[in-house]
């Protein structure tokens, strides 16, 4: 497993230099599972901020090779529960598949007095495939070689009589 903190150049940076945007935690298989941190906007109403979170929330996954569908739990905060359901309303925008695992709160205020919500996610990011992939696999998986055509084959193999 490799950890990486990361606060990518293509997305909106953090509001402050003490925390880091996103975990990447890697898996074996190549696989990877995102923890991004809680995300405020600008705005002036909730839909607004709400907007402007979802879209850097996107763009810190895009720089990790994911996307809103990868989700698979987030964590909302609101200022004003009353207003659950113009959140509701924006964040179905945004997330159209299956619905992630999720909790929603109320909060009496954020870090920034202007904030009315704040959401933080987890995404799964499945394994790459390819011949990069499968050549990662194969030191993994030992006796296996590439063949001149491409194709992954055991190679020689010891044989023992019992």
């Amino acid at each position: 497993m490799r950890i990486t903190l990361d606060n990518p150049a293509s997305a909106p940076q953090p509001l402050s230099p003490y925390y880091s945007q996103v975990a990447r935690v890697e898996q074996a298989d190549g696989s990877a599972l995102l923890f991004v941190s809680g995300q405020i906007a600008e705005g002036a109403t909730l839909a607004e901020q709400s907007r402007g979170v979802f879209e850097t929330i996107a763009a810190l996954l895009r720089a990790h090779g994911a996307t809103l569908a990868d989700v698979i739990n987030i964590r909302t905060y609101l200022t004003d529960i009353a207003q659950l359901e113009e959140y509701g309303a924006v964040r179905r925008e945004f997330l159209t598949g299956t619905p992630p695992t999720s909790m929603t709160f109320e909060v009496p205020r954020l870090f920034r007095p202007e904030a009315r919500i704040e959401i933080e996610v987890v995404a799964a990011v499945p394994a790459r495939r390819g011949p990069e992939r499968d050549d990662q696999l194969m030191a993994v998986c030992e006796g296996f070689v590439r063949t001149a055509d491409g194709t992954l084959d055991r190679g020689p193999r010891d044989r023992r009589d019992d």
